[in-house]
């Protein structure tokens, strides 16, 4: 690996296996993400999404392949790999019996940002997912939609270089949908930071994403932007050009719930 791609490319993977007995979830994918790049993970329950975001994270050993986030190895660096993300899960993580600021606060000090800093960021990140006025309110009190942007703006609390969303909408209604991009759009461009994305949403993959990875059973199947996508498959539209990949059959849910569970489970705990 050259330094000018190591400067391009702020996540390279290269051959990533990941086997659970006899279930090969992540089958020998590659695939590199730019600095300040939004990406996106598309493809059906099961195919790996999560536990492709989960070995990136640190939360899970691959069984075999290479991997760099912002220049470290995660398998290998864990702790300065995780001071360079930020994520935001499927289902809420944030402390429901804690205010909006205190949880913001604890996030703070697990990552050891300096308190005269932390006030501010806390300050700037509510009033930017418009919570700064309900700062005070135990999390227990918050709609959905609310928890989701609180955990947004918890995600980016210490300036992470990578945001990694996993089905961050899954859901909300439309409105709220809107909302939540358009905070993550608009810090990823003030920022430069790069967004890497997992959805069900066809529409949000095409409108948000500057480019798609369509994973299926384990393995990349194709990659490029929507207009790439489409042209590779000679259709009109990506949900076509995603059904022309990955077939129509509907999916067994099980192993993304597996995978799902296991991530909840360890979210915290692994990551301090």
């Amino acid at each position: 690996m050259n330094s000018n791609q190591d400067h391009a490319n702020i996540i390279v993977v290269s051959d990533l296996v990941k086997k659970f007995k006899d279930l090969v979830a992540v089958d020998h994918i590659s695939f590199e993400v730019k600095k300040g790049e939004i990406f996106a993970f598309l493809g059906p329950n099961g195919a790996g999404k999560s536990t492709t975001i989960e070995m990136l994270t640190t939360l899970l050993q691959p069984s075999s392949g290479n991997m760099t986030l912002n220049g470290s190895d995660p398998t290998r660096n864990k702790d300065a790999v995780r001071k360079s993300f930020g994520i935001v899960f499927q289902d809420p993580s944030v402390d429901e019996d804690m205010t909006a600021f205190e949880n913001m606060q604890f996030h703070a000090i697990l990552y050891k940002v300096p308190k005269d800093v932390s006030d501010h960021r806390i300050k700037e990140l509510l009033e930017f997912v418009e919570l700064w006025d309900r700062r005070s309110d135990l999390v227990k009190t918050f709609s959905g939609g609310m928890k989701r942007r609180l955990e947004v703006a918890r995600g980016l609390l210490h300036h992470p270089k990578i945001l990694f969303l996993d089905e961050p909408t899954l859901g909300l209604d439309p409105q709220t949908r809107n909302h939540i991009w358009s905070y993550v759009k608009d810090i990823s461009k003030k920022e430069n930071m790069t967004v890497f994305f997992t959805t069900h949403y066809m529409e949000e993959a095409e409108k948000i994403a500057e480019r798609i990875a369509i994973i299926d059973r384990g393995k990349i199947v194709a990659i490029g932007t929507v207009k790439e996508l489409k042209d590779q498959t000679k259709t009109d539209s990506l949900e076509d050009a995603f059904l022309n990949l990955t077939g129509r059959k509907i999916r067994d849910e099980e192993a993304s719930g597996m995978d799902h569970l296991r991530t909840m489970r360890r979210m915290w705990t692994r990551r301090h």
